[in-house]
């Protein structure tokens, strides 16, 4: 559970204070014939290796609270034995994987102990936090054997976080175990919740006389991955449980008026300088500007802050050596000139408050990794703060911390998701904007040459706008520029469905938010024609390798879900060698379905071609019952994509 960017690690709860000691792991299981014997598992016919059994025990009273995890594979195939290859991963700093043991057992019944070392690799660098993962091989593994392997999972000291279990896996799960021994504090009392999706058939957590919560399953599918679907935590098979300080809320509404004074609470806190607010907009807006002109320049005023969740992560030493000090409040922000995005979004609020806008602080669940239901109670999944300003009737959005968001929108994460609107009475529910397709588009323009031998070469100029723009300034925002070239001429090149060449040849502007990110190529792509006996074919389109394999199954498990509405748009002149004549051109392709729009058209003039291509996906999430009728849109853009064009080569090349 990582976020890059403004997100962070969700999950923490409270520091505690325990007594007690950690146990030292599961240890392996007795061998059983029956599993040595079996060659195949009927309800997962074909699978590479199945998890015969898998015990999770989570201990949460101790000065580090520990989860036992334990693991046995039954190897099935030649494919199967990459599962031998094992990857344990973990958030440096909030918990470690220690106690690691593993064995290989034989057809035969031997046993080979892993004696090997555990390698630990960095994963993914978020906001603040590593993802890290322990590495091992285990020895010796041969169709028809087993693996096993344990671990314990120690959490960081003196403190309590969520628990979860995840009952899918990437194998078949022919039997788990799970328990939980919940904290029970000295000195304040928390209590536990816990709430269940996607459950096999008899599978229910029950809490025993020993307050020890249970569950056992049984005949647990393999979790199915496929393109373009929701988050994966969204449809796994899981429980989840929380902590609350106190007695258990069971009232929803009860629970979120609760949750919505608290936060509003600490927000009024953090902006509550309401004079130095009013001094401080007095420097940014002038009286005579209209309300969007106040509103676009106390937005671009924030967005010139130095937001840290977007820096490189300092180790201890540089931090003590930074010496800077925790932000309390927007007066300290502003005079110190840094802040978090959080703190900056929030800074945002003061300041048009103060500029005399009605506007309120939201939290928001962002849907990167789970869609929001607030039946379950779950206060940490409200991770996101937007600010909701009223202006000519309008409900208008907005989140600078998020950097390089462009004015008006917001991260996609945070668009069209369920959120809390904050005030003393204890908020009210909101859904965020989803915007249009047109908001975040790539462009191309191309004015090529195409010489005798087939070779297409000449200027191509990409231009990404809104979102495009964005995620493509934060994931580059601490490369060098010899790795940003890299990354855009990568992105060129890689659209094309052939062996291609891009040179950057201009410098983008990596640090504004509002202007689109502007791309000139030095583009060329080897043998693009090719002959057909006296003639030459030339492909209708060039950017097209995004929807070659695009929905290509016959069916599907899961919706389909794409990040935001998004839309690319080709327009490219192809020069054609001199005493060259077009032939035949392919009928314009317009099929229009709707949310997803294609159009595809090829225009000619002496001695010139010109290519028009425009695909929009103007849509979030589509069940998958009416995937076919999708999976057919994306055949024709294929087929319409795959049309050629026929010319005639002059006399001197017709003759070679």
């Amino acid at each position: 559970m990582f976020r890059l960017g403004k997100w962070a690690v969700v999950g923490l709860a409270v520091c505690v204070l325990t007594t007690g000691e950690a146990k030292a792991g599961v240890g392996f299981q007795p061998v059983s014939p029956d599993e040595l014997k079996m060659t195949s598992e009927p309800q997962a016919p074909g699978a590479p290796a199945i998890i015969l059994y898998r015990q999770v025990d989570r201990d949460d009273n101790s000065p580090t609270s520990h989860e036992d995890n334990y693991f046995r594979i039954k190897i099935l195939t030649e494919e199967g034995r990459k599962y031998a290859d094992i990857e344990i991963p973990f958030f440096k700093g909030n918990e470690d994987v220690v106690n690691v043991r593993g064995r290989t057992i034989k057809p035969d019944g031997s046993t080979v102990n892993f004696e090997g070392k555990v390698f630990e690799k960095e994963l993914v660098k978020g906001r603040g936090v590593k993802y890290l993962a322990k590495t091992f091989t285990l020895p010796d593994v041969q169709v028809g054997g087993i693996i096993e392997y344990f671990y314990t999972v120690d959490l960081k000291e003196h403190y309590i976080f969520e628990s979860h279990w995840i009952l899918s896996n990437e194998l078949f799960t022919k039997r788990a175990q799970f328990s939980l021994k919940p904290y029970k504090g000295t000195y304040v009392a928390y209590s536990l919740r816990w709430s269940w999706q996607g459950l096999p058939p008899g599978a229910v957590p029950k809490e025993g006389p020993d307050h020890i919560i249970r569950m056992e399953a049984s005949d647990i599918p393999a979790f199915q991955m496929e393109d373009y679907m929701p988050p994966p935590n969204e449809l796994k098979s899981r429980v989840d449980f929380i902590y609350e300080e106190g007695l258990a809320e069971k009232d929803p509404d009860s629970f979120w008026k609760h949750v919505g004074k608290q936060r509003n609470g600490q927000l009024e806190s953090f902006i509550g300088k309401r004079s130095f607010m009013e001094q401080t907009v007095a420097q940014i807006v002038l009286p005579t500007d209209s309300q969007d002109v106040k509103l676009r320049k106390i937005y671009d005023r924030v967005q010139q802050i130095r937001n840290k969740s977007y820096e490189l992560r300092k180790t201890e030493q540089e931090e003590k050596r930074a010496k800077e000090k925790p932000v309390e409040n927007v007066e300290e922000l502003w005079k110190r000139g840094y802040g978090n995005g959080v703190q900056l979004t929030w800074l945002f609020l003061g300041l048009v408050r103060a500029a005399g806008f009605e506007a309120y602080g939201c939290w928001v669940s962002g849907r990167s990794e789970y869609f929001f239901n607030p039946v379950t109670m779950q206060s940490t999944k409200l991770d996101a703060n937007v600010v909701l300003v009223k202006l000519n009737g309008k409900d208008l959005y907005f989140d600078p911390g998020a950097a390089f968001t462009p004015f008006g929108l917001l991260e996609w994460q945070e668009t069209g998701v369920k959120g809390l609107r904050l005030d003393k009475d204890g908020g009210s529910w909101i859904r965020t904007t989803l915007p249009e397709a047109s908001e975040s588009r790539i462009e191309r323009v191309g004015k090529l040459t195409l010489s005798d031998n087939g070779d297409l070469e000449g200027k191509l100029t990409v231009t990404y706008i809104g979102l495009e723009a964005m995620y493509r300034r934060v994931e580059e925002r601490n490369a060098d520029e010899v790795a940003r070239k890299k990354f855009l001429e990568e992105q060129v090149t890689s659209q094309i469905a052939a062996p291609a060449e891009a040179e950057l040849t201009n410098k983008p502007d990596w640090t504004s938010s509002e202007t689109p990110l502007v791309a000139e190529f030095n583009l060329k792509i080897p043998g693009w024609s090719s002959n057909a006996g006296r003639r030459v074919v030339i492909p209708a389109a060039i950017f097209t390798a995004a929807e070659k394999g695009i929905f290509e199954h016959a069916n599907r498990v899961h919706p389909i879900y794409f990040a935001y509405p998004h839309e690319k748009g080709d327009d490219v002149t192809i020069e054609l060698p001199p005493g060259w004549q077009v032939s035949s051109v392919p009928p314009p392709q317009n099929p229009n379905g709707g949310a997803v729009v294609y159009s595809l058209k090829v225009e000619q003039s002496p001695g010139e071609l010109r290519l028009t291509r425009k695909l929009s996906i103007n849509i979030l999430m589509l069940e998958q019952k009416y995937y076919g009728a999708l999976r057919n849109f994306f055949q024709v853009v294929r087929t319409g994509d795959g049309e050629q064009i026929v010319v005639q080569p002059g006399e001197i090349h017709a003759s070679n």
